[in-house]
């Protein structure tokens, strides 16, 4: 699982944490609710303030995801 310091609130701290896996390929667990998830092999292709960009390797779908759905722990990254 991809290390963020704990209790790290600030978007700041967990940008600066996801810069160093920037081109590479990593694994997103996406919590649905309900105990529906759903799993991706990406790569994380760009960082902007509030929101990260990956590419699906499967199709190429690029998803948006924002640093507070890693705060709430509605996805996990994955080496």
């Amino acid at each position: 699982m991809l290390v963020i310091p704990a209790k790290s609130y600030n978007t700041q701290i967990i940008k600066n944490a996801l810069i160093p896996h920037l081109g590479k390929t990593l694994k997103i667990k996406y919590n649905l609710g309900r105990n529906k998830y759903e799993t991706y092999d990406a790569k994380l292709i760009k960082l902007y303030n509030c929101v990260f960009l990956i590419e699906l390797t499967e199709n190429k779908i690029i998803k948006s995801f924002s640093y507070a759905d890693i705060i709430t722990k509605t996805i996990k990254i994955y080496e």
